[in-house]
């Protein structure tokens, strides 16, 4: 089986189910320049209740486009903007968002997670030694000899994660 895998076009498996679609369609549209009230509607459309957490950490993590965060860089931003939150609180709320369809969790290693504000369907770069990731253009990459999911069951989603480092010398 071959199959080729577009950067962006098919959505990801929302976990939330229905809103989790309607909400990753209206990040894009509506948090680009993202307000607190803005941030409310995609929260109610999500499915969450807009609390003070979740609209700090929905302005800073929607307000500047596309972007791959952790949760520690995500906590450092809230603490240079004077925002009173705990790391815990930062994991909950992208955990909430993950599930919500609105944040999509990249694994790049077995201990270290970046939240993705493109919840679609993509695959990354990972810069080794600078800690960043980076989306890979389209056309995106091609898998062959997929196996054949186990009876009952189908693929939902494929991530691919292509770690790279500096060339020596």
């Amino acid at each position: 089986m071959t199959m080729t895998m577009p950067r962006v076009d098919a959505p990801s498996a929302p976990a939330a189910g229905v809103g989790a679609k309607i909400a990753s369609d209206l990040v894009f549209e509506t948090c680009e320049n993202c307000s607190k009230y803005d941030c409310k509607n995609v929260l109610r459309q999500a499915g969450l209740r807009p609390t003070r957490q979740r609209l700090m950490l929905g302005e800073i993590l929607f307000s500047q486009g596309g972007r791959h965060i952790t949760a520690e860089m995500l906590h450092a931003e809230a603490t240079e903007a004077n925002m009173q939150i705990s790391l815990a609180t930062v994991y909950n709320t992208l955990n909430q968002f993950t599930c919500a369809g609105l944040l999509r969790r990249v694994g790049v290693d077995g201990s270290k997670s970046f939240f993705d504000t493109n919840p679609t369907a993509h695959h990354h770069f990972f810069v080794d030694q600078e800690d960043r990731l980076l989306d890979i253009p389209g056309p995106g990459a091609v898998i062959a000899n997929l196996p054949e999911p186990l009876p009952g069951h189908e693929i939902s989603r494929i991530d691919i994660v292509v770690h790279l480092r500096r060339k020596q010398g």
